[in-house]
């Protein structure tokens, strides 16, 4: 009986390596639908209403995008500044379709909203300044932020410490990934994020609200969090509809730098081996393999809120979920993706 039982974990391990490696050799590829360079609305400052899409924004400057504004005027200043942007999304058939909005480098801080929605930001403001001026800003556009056919407002604020400031370079845009992978939920975006470590923060009903927002993927020392090493806690909320009791799901959680522990509603779901046992093994290479985690349905709750908490420990270096893809399908939906591919 262990024997057969051997022999099954060692054929499920197979197919399972043979999933990831196939995963990775696919890839996916965005193509620019609407080029945003050009003359964007500017104005030195900080106001949070700025963010809002209905402000009136006619009497500000205008500014080229991608430059920064020292050569457009406004040599030598240091401090918060705003740009925004309108723009009519062309109607396209946006089903099985991801956008993501391209900024290029923005030096030093950035926080973007969309129709008044914050979808990201790199860096970190002040009092806790953290600058990510070497960060290239990709950031997922959720469709229900957006309206195709119509127009949508982009407000971007931004800090600068000292030199070049504001979005300076980089092919400005919003892109779209057509076949993406068909999530049921697709987790790129905010979770909930804390530093340290308290294997309470695992149980569904923690109190989270205190927590900061963190961009997934990216690694935290792009969002303020620099040289940071050691423990840390990812937590997403997701309500789930429908029923998954007969099915097999997938949850990708795209790479972790450097080892993970993932807990499903309080239940561990992966990896095998838990982290204090990746230290012990000095395992240097966990950090590039993407996490893959098959789990029974029945751990979904059907039609209330579920908690994924991810436990990370990050022992140099660039450290968190630091690249996707990010989220949860079906398994038979994650075979057929694949087989679509060949």
């Amino acid at each position: 009986m262990k024997k057969n039982v051997e022999n099954k974990l060692m054929v499920l391990i197979s197919i399972l390596s043979f999933t990831i490696i196939l995963f990775e050799a696919k890839g996916t590829s965005l193509n620019r639908v609407l080029d945003l360079k050009g003359k964007w609305k500017f104005s030195i400052g900080d106001n949070i209403n700025w963010s809002k899409e209905n402000f009136k924004d006619a009497d500000w400057e205008s500014i080229s995008v991608p430059s920064p504004w020292e050569d457009q005027g406004f040599y030598g200043y240091d401090g918060y500044a705003w740009y925004r942007k309108s723009f009519t999304l062309p109607a396209i058939n946006n089903d099985n379709k991801e956008l993501y909005l391209y900024l290029g480098y923005v030096d030093d801080v950035d926080e973007v909203y969309v129709n008044g929605n914050l979808v990201g930001s790199t860096g970190s403001f002040p009092p806790n300044f953290s600058t990510a001026y070497n960060a290239f800003r990709k950031y997922y556009l959720p469709k229900e932020f957006l309206r195709f056919g119509k127009n949508n407002v982009i407000s971007v604020r931004v800090y600068d410490a000292q030199l070049a400031g504001g979005i300076v370079s980089g092919e400005v845009g919003i892109y779209v990934e057509s076949n993406p992978i068909p999530f049921e939920y697709n987790f790129q975006g905010s979770w909930k994020f804390k530093t340290g470590d308290n294997m309470d923060y695992k149980e569904p009903l923690f109190n989270d609200n205190n927590w900061h927002l963190i961009n997934v993927p990216k690694a935290w020392e792009d969002q303020g969090y620099n040289d940071y090493d050691g423990y840390a806690w990812y937590r997403k909320k997701f309500f789930v509809s429908g029923q998954y009791a007969n099915e097999k799901v997938v949850i990708l959680l795209g790479k972790i730098d450097d080892y993970d522990e993932v807990y499903l509603n309080g239940s561990y779901i992966g990896p095998i081996k838990k982290i204090s046992e990746y230290i012990d093994d000095d395992d240097n290479n966990r950090w590039s393999e993407l996490r893959v985690y098959y789990i029974d349905g029945k751990l979904l709750q059907s039609n209330k809120n579920n908690v994924l908490a991810v436990r990370v420990y990050d022992k140099g270096g660039f450290g968190g979920i630091y690249e996707g893809p990010v989220g949860i399908l079906k398994l038979k939906e994650f075979l057929n993706y694949w087989r679509s591919k060949k």
